[in-house]
């Protein structure tokens, strides 16, 4: 009986030719990325949501800052002129009141920003609410409703991005 006994050099020589083989066949494929996956719709995102919110300057008296991004999946390019409507439960009015929803536009960056009133707990829970409304925003997206809650209710910003499937 032989034993061999297998030298360094006959390692890795094995090891590469095998890897060439895999990859000459198509058995082994680089890794690559998916891409960007689309953002779900959130369980109560919709609440008290308002079809149509008038684009504003800023919600109430301000103070408090919701910020995020819009994106494509896929590529993740941003999305600009998407209009995101924001309202929530602040210092000044309740998520239902038509005083405590605005809307705001995307930049050339994808990235939105408004001020509003400070987010209070409710239901236990400080917590805003954001849309992307295809039938309103445009840009032939799917809708997708956010309810991202906030660390503290001490908080004064609250950022939640979106990323927009083609409808």
């Amino acid at each position: 009986m032989i034993h061999l006994r297998p030298t360094r050099r006959t390692v890795l020589t094995g090891a590469a030719a095998l890897a060439g083989a895999a990859t000459a066949t198509g058995f082994a494929v680089p890794a690559r990325a998916r891409g960007l996956a689309p953002t779900p719709t959130m369980r109560g995102g919709s609440n008290n949501y308002r079809p149509g919110a008038p684009i504003v300057e800023r919600i109430g008296g301000g103070g408090f800052w919701m910020t995020g991004t819009v994106r494509r999946a896929g590529d993740g390019a941003p999305i600009q002129g998407a209009r995101i409507q924001i309202w929530a439960h602040t210092t000044e009015g309740h998520e239902r009141d038509p005083a405590s929803h605005g809307a705001t536009l995307t930049d050339a960056a994808g990235a939105f920003r408004l001020e509003m009133p400070q987010i209070v707990p409710a239901f236990g829970q400080p917590h805003g609410h954001l849309a992307y409304d295809a039938d309103i925003g445009g840009g032939g997206f799917r809708t997708v409703f956010l309810r991202p809650v906030m660390a503290s209710a001490g908080d004064t910003r609250l950022a939640a991005d979106f990323v927009l499937e083609p409808a």
